[in-house]
């Protein structure tokens, strides 16, 4: 095994929303304050250079889902290493990696930055993983976008005209109101589609709260999307699934979106985390047990403001934090006063296919605009605002500057 060192490093582990940023971040203060690129390196550890658009994979065509991002970090003067990193021994400040041939090679650091993301949580239960899709991961939500084309060649039957998504929460409603749409396309506007949520709780979308929902239960009647609430799901077979009080439901499509759990590499840091395994952030980003590493993203819990809130396993926070975690991390090593990470503004804006969106304000969620207005500005989220800068030096350490407002573009 080889060991890559520098002087000085930051290393972010990460190349989603909140390890964009992050390495970004850092490359913007060293460049405000002058710091030579020879005694300090930012760099960047994933297995591609490639920003998967994660909060798009419910679109048809999830393939085309993604930004490269080789071009803006040679701008930045951001290092990219290729690299799944398999193991983090703070004690030491190395991280052992992998390789895109399988080779192993040791990455020492001064700094991290752990922005590694989450993944959906798959429980043990019989048949899910072998039959289950998911729109997880790009190649998840690939192999679901193959698996409705190869669909479109069967006779039309019950089990192939029923599409059961299970998990009422953002996603799942998003998947839901999406695959009304796109299934019409592909098998023809006159097939009887049936497309059905299971919630577990009593009622859907127990997250996002009362405000929202009256909004998203008539958008779902009229596109003719059905639920279930306070029902579980037992098992999970080629053609359908059997709830947990004995009722079966025939469907060559079962989509799983029930839950997100953070990396399995928080697991490795010394610290406290919730329940979804995200680790205890202090008001700069760092792991109080380990100083010298700093979590931003999925894998973090972070105080957003004076009132108690916590973010969200979300894009909107990731990319925040990853723009103060990358400040941060690097006024360690230049002797810069470290940033509070403060967003007071939160906003959701839920896509509901054919229907429109709805979008809302504040942690009450205060619907402001519904429809057609609202699927613009979710147009305008999802094409636009999302996307990394152009790979143009000057603009995109502009766009990294963590008091930058956070509806601006990039």
């Amino acid at each position: 095994m080889h060991r890559i060192e520098t002087t000085q490093s930051i290393v972010v582990v990460g190349c989603g929303f909140a390890g964009l940023w992050s390495a970004l971040g850092a490359a913007r203060l060293l460049d405000k304050v002058g710091a030579d690129a020879r005694s300090i390196e930012v760099a960047l550890i994933a297995p591609e250079p490639v920003l998967h658009l994660r909060t798009r994979l419910h679109e048809a065509a999830p393939l085309s889902m993604r930004a490269p991002l080789l071009p803006l970090f040679e701008a930045v003067g951001v290092r990219y290493i290729q690299g799944r990193v398999e193991r983090i021994r703070a004690g030491a400040h190395a991280v052992d990696a992998v390789d895109a041939r399988g080779r192993q090679f040791e990455l020492g650091y001064d700094k991290l930055v752990l922005a590694s993301g989450s993944r959906l949580h798959r429980p043990d239960l019989p048949g899910l993983h072998d039959h289950a899709y998911s729109i997880d991961q790009t190649d998840e939500a690939a192999a679901l976008d193959l698996h409705f084309a190869r669909l479109a060649d069967k006779p039309a039957t019950v089990a192939r005209n029923t599409v059961v998504v299970v998990g009422g929460g953002f996603t799942g409603i998003e998947v839901a109101s999406e695959l009304v749409g796109r299934l019409r396309a592909l098998w023809g506007g006159a097939a009887p589609i049936r497309i059905e949520l299971i919630e577990q709780a009593a009622e859907l979308g127990p997250d996002i709260g009362p405000a929202m929902r009256p909004t998203i239960e008539n958008a779902l009647r009229e596109l003719g999307v059905a639920w279930r609430l306070n029902t579980t799901v037992s098992a999970v077979d080629p053609h359908g699934l059997t709830t947990s009080d004995g009722r079966r439901i025939e469907a060559d499509t079962v989509i799983w979106t029930a839950g997100l759990r953070a990396d399995a590499l928080a697991a490795q840091i010394e610290g406290p985390r919730d329940r979804l395994g995200r680790l205890h952030v202090t008001d700069d980003l760092q792991v109080a047990q380990c100083p010298d590493v700093f979590a931003a993203g999925d894998v973090a819990l972070a105080l957003t403001d004076g009132d108690g809130h916590h973010t969200l396993m979300s894009c909107q926070h990731a990319r925040m934090m990853g723009r103060f975690a990358g400040h941060n991390v690097a006024a360690t090593l230049v002797g810069v006063p470290a940033l509070p990470y403060r967003q007071p503004n939160y906003v959701t804006c839920l896509d509901l296919g054919a229907w429109g969106a709805i979008h809302s304000e504040g942690w009450g969620r205060e619907v402001k605009f519904v429809g057609a207005k609202a699927k613009a500005v979710k147009r305008f989220i999802n094409t636009d605002l999302i996307y990394p800068p152009a790979p143009d030096r000057a603009a995109a350490l502009a766009a990294a500057d963590p008091m930058r407002p956070p509806g601006a573009r990039n």
